[in-house]
């Protein structure tokens, strides 16, 4: 029996004795009870210290969560839950998976960036309004988190550009997390990821480009589909142009529904010449897209702000 319990055991007989006070002398009692009240606060002092020195021994740390000791067999029964990639990663590798069987290299876009790849270099005016529309965030030393793979295109261009030279054409895709300033809501996100596109050739035509981009929906979305384009806006292409596609069939698509999947144009240019590379003899186009919205599409969502929550409950259906 250890010294806690031989303490509890004593304290029970000490409070036996307590029935006895009536048999004592009344002269006597008081006296009686005292004697019996110092003992009881002993023992439970003791029983105080005897408790305080059993926290103070040092224990081995066990892991409640792991499914047996250390060094020890997994039970037969036991199963590991082994976790799944993110639907955006998954649909991610899925879209460039697809460039790169159509002949594009690779190159990740960047997590903080400057002032030059993010408008100069892309031909943004100084002080024109254009640059309010990619309004995002800035580091105190002046670094910006890159508010479209964009930013990307001038080193690419620089890059690749003796590849011009051998007779090769650019082709090149920049998967990458962007950032903007943005109100959230169901359908607006602070942060979100894009694929850029840029292709550059001695003849490249916006035919081309069209064909390239129908090629990948149709491989994407697995059938064939009609597009669509409208007139848009960026200052690095000249014509710019929104990209639309019929809206698939796996999506609830009737005959005659578009979705706007991107913006896209010919290279301007400005930027070409910003990249050491001859317009007037070699062309070029560019496109990029979210591709967030790719898979709230595939999959049905209601609300952009699921892919970035952490909510395990969501992720787990995937």
């Amino acid at each position: 029996m250890d010294e806690l319990e031989k303490l509890k055991a004593e304290l029970k007989r000490l409070n036996a004795e307590y029935a006895k006070i009536r048999e004592v002398a009344p002269e006597k009692r008081g006296e009686f009870g005292r004697e019996l009240n110092a003992k009881k606060n002993a023992i439970l002092e003791a029983m105080r210290l005897a408790e305080e020195s059993a926290l103070d021994v040092e224990v081995e740390p066990i892991d409640i969560t792991a499914p047996c000791g250390v060094n020890e067999e997994l039970p037969t029964t036991y199963s590991a839950f082994q976790g799944s990639a993110h639907p955006l990663m998954t649909e991610l590798d899925r879209v460039i998976s697809i460039y790169q069987l159509m002949g594009f290299d690779v190159v990740e876009s960047r997590q903080l960036d400057d002032e030059f790849h993010m408008f100069d270099s892309l031909n943004f005016a100084k002080e024109h309004p254009a640059r309010d529309g990619y309004d995002t965030f800035r580091t105190e030393e002046g670094l910006i988190p890159p508010a479209h793979t964009s930013t990307m295109q001038h080193r690419v261009l620089k890059a690749y550009r003796d590849k011009l030279q051998n007779g090769e054409e650019i082709a090149v895709v920049v998967p990458g997390r962007v950032y903007r300033n943005e109100d959230v809501d169901a359908t607006h996100e602070h942060t979100f990821y894009q694929c850029e596109g840029v292709y550059v050739s001695r003849d490249c035509t916006m035919g081309q480009m069209l064909g390239i981009l129908r090629e990948f929906f149709e491989k994407y979305y697995k059938q064939k589909l009609n597009i669509r384009t409208q007139p848009g806006y960026f200052p690095f292409t000249e014509p710019s142009l929104e990209f639309l596609i019929e809206k698939p069939k796996t999506l609830g698509g009737k005959k005659g529904d578009f979705l706007e999947m991107l913006g896209c144009g010919m290279i301007h240019p400005n930027v070409l010449k910003m990249a050491g590379i001859d317009p007037n003899e070699y062309h070029g186009f560019a496109w990029g897209g979210g591709i967030d919205r790719l898979v709230m599409l595939k999959y049905g969502l209601n609300d952009i702000r699921y892919l970035e929550s952490g909510n395990l409950n969501f992720l787990k259906e995937f």
